[in-house]
Formats: structure tokens, sequence, C-alpha cells
């Protein structure tokens, strides 16, 4: 009997140290896996990845190489919705913004404006959406980066003169850091849009990010 009893004891001694040895290890890791950095990329279809199969889009690839590049680990939010219009990202923003981080992204990626342009909107109600968004951000202190549009030849000059006008100006005016044309080097080459010739391929993502990733990297770095 004080056998039995003796390895009942040695056997509840050992389940507390080790109980307790795991309780002490657990704040630890805490500690060395520190929250990713959250970016949104708040769009279009564009940013949706319309078109393309999961893995390929904008926000995946733009996760990958960020974190790949900078050595920690970043979280892109995928809040492009395709179709969107300048009014739509300015009615659901605060919507998207809430559950990420406490509503405190690191970054928002804001790119916008495109199917305005396509639908012959009033570059003065696209100005005052933009605006309101940039506006909503920078009031909350969340990093900023605006993504320009450029509208196509179809409305004339005067429209496209006011319409791509809209993204320096406000750049300006809000302080907030522009990366000129979304779609520099890919818009108009077959070779890396889809057959309607308006969304990137896969490859065609992938030089949108090599372009403005480095832009990106650098504002998450100053954090």
């Amino acid at each position: 009997m004080r056998f039995i009893y003796t390895v009942k004891i040695c056997i509840l001694s050992a389940i507390t140290i080790l109980f307790t040895g795991l309780l002490s290890i657990a704040p630890l890791k805490a500690v060395d896996e520190p929250e990713p950095l959250a970016v949104l990329a708040f769009g279009d279809s564009l940013t949706a990845g319309y078109g393309l199969p999961a893995g390929e889009g904008f926000t995946e690839q733009l996760e990958k190489w960020l974190t790949m590049h900078m050595g920690v680990h970043v979280r892109v939010i995928n809040g492009g919705v395709s179709g969107d219009t300048s009014s739509g990202g300015r009615s659901r923003l605060e919507w998207v913004l809430s559950p990420i981080k406490g509503g405190q992204p690191d970054l928002v990626i804001v790119e916008l404006g495109a199917n305005d342009a396509l639908r012959g909107v009033s570059p003065a109600i696209t100005r005052a959406n933009m605006e309101a968004i940039l506006k909503t951000l920078t009031d909350k202190n969340i990093p900023v980066l605006l993504a320009g549009m450029m509208a196509t030849p179809s409305w004339g000059q005067e429209y496209g003169r006011a319409f791509n006008s809209i993204y320096p100006e406000l750049a300006q005016q809000y302080g907030v850091p522009l990366y000129p044309f979304f779609l520099e080097g890919v818009a108009a080459d077959p070779a890396l849009n889809q057959a309607d010739g308006m969304h990137p391929t896969k490859e065609g993502v992938a030089i949108i990010i090599e372009k403005i990733g480095p832009q990106v990297a650098e504002l998450l770095l100053q954090k």
C-alpha cells in the first residue's frame, strides 16, 4: 500500500511540475509572436482580384511580397468590391474599418475611381467622395497611400483633366503619399490583362506589386 501511495504522489508531482512549466512558457510565446501588421486594400475589382483564382489577386500577392521583403508578417485585408464606385466606397468605409485592429489598420491603400471614370460620373462627385474618404482616415490618424487613377479618352479632354487632377490635388491637401497610377506598366497591354482588357492577369498584378510594393513597405516601416 505504501508503495502504491508513493507512486501516486510521484505521478501527481510530475503532472503539477509539467502543468506549471506549460503555464510559464505560454506568456513567453505570446510575447515572441507579435500581431501582424494590417494593411487594408480598399478599392474595387482591381484590389478584389476580379477574374483571378485564389492566391493570384492583388491582396494575396502583396501580402506575400511584403512578408518576404520586410521579414515580418504582414496581413493584407481584401477590402475590394468589384464594380464599386467612389460613392460605394464612401458609404462602406466605416463598416470595413471596424473589425480591423479596433478600426486602426497600420495602412490603408485607397484605390477607387476607375468605375467612376468608366461610367462618366462627374469628377466633382468623385472628388467629393474621395475627399470624404481621406478625411475620415486622416481624422482617425490612419496612414494612407492614395492610388491614383486616370480617365479613359472616351469622355474627352476636359473630363480627363478634371478627373486626373483629383488624386494629386487631394494627396497634397491631406498630406498623404500618392502612388500616381495604380495600373502603371500594365494598362493597355494585352499580354498583362484579361480578355476584357481592363483587369490584370496574375502576371500583370505581379508587375503592379513590384512597383507599388516598395512604397507600401516604406510606409509600414515608419510605424
